[in-house]
C-alpha cells in the first residue's frame, strides 16, 4: 500500500485550487501534456500549498509583473515575449565536486516535478496566489554535490541588452540573487518550470526561475543561467542598486516598513481589496527556525 505522509503545508490540490483549474490540470496530465520541453513524468507529484485567498486568475497573474530586464512597467508581458527561452543552458559551478553546464530541459527532466500553490508577496505591497510547477531547490543542491565550504548559493540571470531593452538602463546587470544553504534546502524553496498547468510564460521568467514564498518577490530571480556555490555571501542586484532600501535577507515582516511605504497591508491583485500582511508571508511555522541566532542581521527588507 502506498501511504502518503503530507507535510504541514501540503493539502490536496482540489482544496486550494478553483475547480476549473484542477480539472484542466488533470486533463493535461492524462493527455501527457508537454511541460518545458519534455512530457510530464508518470511519477509527477501533485502538491498544493494552503492559501487563504483563491488562485489569481491567469489573465491577471500573467499581466501584472515586475521583470526589469524588459522595463519598469507592470504591463511588461508583451515586451517579455522577446526573451529567447530556448535553447537555454545553466551553469552550476563554484564549490561543487564537478562544475557543469547543462541544458535547462535536460536538467528539468532529471528532477521530480510537483504542483504547488504559493502566495507571492511583492516588496511594493501587492500580492497574488500562483499555481506553480517545479522541483524543490534541495534536489538541485543534491544534484550539484556541493563541497563542505559552500555556505551560499549565488543565482545569476542572462545578460543580453540587445534582446532585453531594460538591460540598457543604469542598473547593475545581470540580475544576481542569493540564499544561504539552509534557505536553499528548506522544503518551500522551489525551482519553477511552469505556471497554471502550462510551460512557464516568458513574463514569469522562462525557462526556469526561483520562488521563495516567505520572502519578498524580488528574491525570486527569473530566467536563471548560473548557480554558483560560494563561501562568501553574494552581493545581490537590489543591494547593489539601493543599499539603503534593500538587503540580502528580504523576509516578509509587516512590522518593518520599507523606507518609503508601510508593509502592514497589501493589495490583493485582481480583487481590488487589501488584507493584512503576515509575518514570513504566512509561512513562519516552516521557516522561522532558519533565522535563530541571526537577530542582529537586517532580516527584513
Amino acid at each position: 500500500m502506498n501511504v502518503i505522509h503530507r507535510k504541514g503545508w501540503e493539502i490536496a490540490e482540489r482544496e486550494a485550487t478553483p475547480e476549473h483549474l484542477f480539472l484542466n490540470r488533470r486533463s493535461l496530465l492524462k493527455a501527457g501534456a508537454v511541460l518545458g520541453a519534455g512530457t510530464i513524468a508518470p511519477g509527477l507529484s501533485s502538491i498544493a500549498l494552503a492559501a487563504e485567498d483563491p488562485v489569481t486568475p491567469e489573465d491577471v497573474g500573467a499581466r501584472y509583473n515586475n521583470f526589469y530586464e524588459f522595463g519598469t512597467s507592470k504591463k511588461v508581458h508583451a515586451a517579455a515575449q522577446a526573451l529567447k527561452a530556448r535553447p537555454w543552458s545553466i551553469k552550476i559551478d563554484g564549490l561543487v565536486e564537478k562544475p557543469i553546464e547543462i541544458d535547462a530541459d535536460a536538467l528539468i527532466k532529471l528532477m521530480p516535478l510537483e504542483d504547488r500553490v504559493y502566495r507571492h508577496r511583492c516588496v511594493e505591497a501587492w500580492s497574488m496566489v500562483l499555481p506553480w510547477t517545479g522541483f524543490p531547490l534541495s534536489k538541485l543542491v543534491d544534484y550539484a554535490r556541493p563541497l563542505s565550504g559552500a555556505k551560499y548559493l549565488r543565482f545569476e540571470t542572462f545578460l543580453d541588452p540587445k534582446m532585453a531593452s531594460g538591460q540598457r538602463s543604469f542598473f547593475p546587470w545581470p540580475y544576481v540573487e542569493g540564499l544561504t544553504m539552509a534557505e536553499a534546502t528548506n522544503d518551500l524553496a522551489l525551482m519553477v518550470t511552469g505556471a497554471y498547468g502550462k510551460p512557464l510564460d516568458n513574463v514569469f521568467g522562462a525557462p526556469i526561475r526561483l520562488h521563495t514564498p516567505w520572502k519578498y518577490g524580488f528574491k525570486s530571480i527569473k530566467s536563471i543561467t548560473k548557480i554558483s556555490f560560494v563561501e562568501q555571501r553574494p552581493k545581490t542586484f537590489w543591494e547593489e542598486s539601493g543599499p539603503g532600501e534593500y538587503g540580502f535577507w528580504a523576509n516578509v515582516n509587516p512590522q518593518v516598513p520599507h523606507p518609503r511605504w508601510s508593509q502592514a497591508s497589501e493589495e490583493v491583485i485582481g480583487t481590488g481589496g487589501r488584507k493584512p500582511t503576515q509575518l514570513f508571508n504566512g509561512y513562519g511555522e516552516y521557516v522561522a527556525g532558519l533565522y535563530k541566532g541571526l537577530e542582529n542581521e537586517k532580516l527584513y527588507i
